[in-house]
């Protein structure tokens, strides 16, 4: 969880910067920040998560079956 959330606070750092740099204003820049990196991080550690899984099914599965997932 502590990589999520290094991902988070670097996330929101580019989302401000870039929303800033783009419109000019602090209110959209800070709006880009919360909800864009939000929605990405959630999507990022249920990505991590399923990739976790994946890796787990395919450790245990014999032969060639494991080279399908």
């Amino acid at each position: 969880m502590n990589k999520t959330i290094s991902f988070a606070a670097v996330h929101f750092t580019v989302a401000f910067t870039v929303g800033y740099a783009m419109t000019g204003s602090v209110l959209v820049g800070g709006a880009i920040a919360l909800v864009e990196p939000f929605i990405n991080t959630i999507a990022y550690h249920v990505h991590e998560q399923v990739w976790n899984r994946r890796q787990a099914v395919r450790q245990d599965m014999p032969g060639r079956y494991a080279k399908q997932f």
